[in-house]
């Protein structure tokens, strides 16, 4: 009898601990909110300037704070924590950039708040649907168009004898024989570059419809990739005709060209805040489309970057959700606001066929730079990212430096392949 007593009360203080432990834990389906939720992203002057917008529209009364970390600072500390299996101290929101977004969902799917029930995808660009979603979930809320545009000063372009008809719509060998004059004449450098980012040959090789992976996303395509190649050839002619002022992180990118020390920023659009953000330049830049390869089928056209808003699984993932909802999930009259401060071109078509986008813009003599920008976006060749943009950009700056100091291209693209293959198996 003083056994099953002693089994009864075990029984019953076991019931009693589980008990205590179902209301310790959370459910996937329930809801925890918190007074405040938190969000990462970059650039000041236009993805966090974007969110201090939002706070304006959101019809809910949490409290946002945003915390700005360099880009590589997010996707470190991203890694560190998801990969550590916890999720202390992550945000409930993050911007993450596109090329990398695949590379997050597929390997930390759990992590991502599904956003199905707060967006329609179907009001998104479609490309930029594909990049954010991941087996038929949708998780991120699309943001900005990587397009990109030509940057050009208007005032050395004519002082070595250009106007801004003589750079538009021109080819990326073209370019450099004008950046070689513009040195000449006006001692300024065409272009900044940073030799630990290639964004500039993602930008040639996409004007061809070209990646570092073949159509499947996963196949490296390096050794027998022409466009590659190409870019690789100018990039060294470029750096050989000493048209290149070299910068080694953002705020020397942007120092560069705020400081009158570079006559072209061949870049994204979002980098329009950047550039205005210095008044005396008003009315010495002008947009025109970004050059393209010596190709056939090349189209002055292309994309950098564009990233786009997430919600980790963490204690206030729904105000999170709410918040992004309210804001670009589905506000036109956001979207207007942003186009008009920060020159953020969103893609929620909804917002782009607002009759509001098609303002001059005096800063730029008068152009319709948004209206431009749209238009070019419509003209950009598709390509499939995939998950190892980076992983392959690594092995190829590596390759890039090896072609500089003189071994051959042949040699180094088909070495390049090789790492890649074997880094991706």
């Amino acid at each position: 009898m003083k056994t099953w007593k002693w089994l009864i009360l075990l029984l019953g203080t076991l019931l009693t601990m589980s008990a205590c432990s179902g209301t310790e834990s959370r459910g996937e389906g329930e809801t925890t909110e918190v007074d405040k939720i938190t969000a990462w992203a970059w650039d000041p002057r236009f993805n966090i300037a974007a969110l201090d917008m939002a706070v304006d529209y959101f019809a809910g009364e949490t409290e946002l704070e945003t915390i700005e970390n360099a880009q590589d600072d997010i996707i470190q500390k991203l890694n560190t924590g998801l990969s550590s299996g916890t999720m202390k101290g992550m945000p409930n929101i993050v911007l993450i950039e596109d090329y990398r977004a695949q590379s997050f969902l597929q390997a930390y799917p759990d992590a991502f708040y599904p956003l199905d029930d707060y967006i329609n995808p179907d009001e998104f660009a479609s490309y930029k649907v594909a990049t954010t979603s991941l087996d038929g979930k949708q998780y991120g809320v699309p943001f900005d168009s990587g397009v990109t545009g030509l940057y050009v000063r208007t005032d050395y372009l004519e002082e070595a004898g250009y106007t801004v008809d003589d750079v538009t719509n021109i080819t990326w060998e073209e370019y450099v024989e004008i950046g070689k004059a513009v040195k000449e004449k006006t001692g300024v450098d065409m272009i900044t570059l940073d030799p630990n980012d290639l964004g500039i040959v993602r930008v040639m090789i996409q004007t061809v419809g070209s990646w570092y992976v073949e159509e499947d996303g996963t196949t490296p395509d390096i050794a027998n990739n022409e466009g590659l190649a190409k870019a690789f050839e100018l990039y060294k002619q470029m750096m050989e005709e000493n048209i290149v002022k070299i910068n080694s992180d953002w705020s020397q990118f942007v120092a560069a060209f705020n400081n009158g020390e570079v006559a072209t920023v061949p870049t994204g659009n979002w980098i329009t805040a950047s550039v205005k953000a210095e008044e005396s330049q008003a009315g010495d830049w002008a947009v025109v489309p970004i050059p393209r390869l010596d190709m056939e089928g090349a189209v002055n056209a292309s994309n950098l970057g564009g990233s786009s808003w997430y919600v980790l699984n963490v204690d206030g993932k729904e105000q999170a959700a709410a918040f992004l909802a309210d804001t670009f999930g589905a506000n036109t009259d956001f979207y207007k606001q942003l186009v008009k401060e920060i020159g953020a071109i969103g893609t929620y078509l909804p917002a782009l066929e607002e009759d509001d986008f098609s303002s001059e813009d005096e800063y730029f003599g008068g152009q319709n730079i948004i209206q431009a920008f749209s238009k070019w976006t419509d003209d950009i060749k598709g390509v499939n990212y995939g998950m190892h943009t980076y992983s392959i950009e690594d092995i190829l700056v590596a390759a890039m430096q090896d072609y500089l100091n003189g071994k051959e291209l042949e040699d180094v693209l088909n070495q390049a392949q090789s790492q890649a293959e074997a880094q991706l198996k």
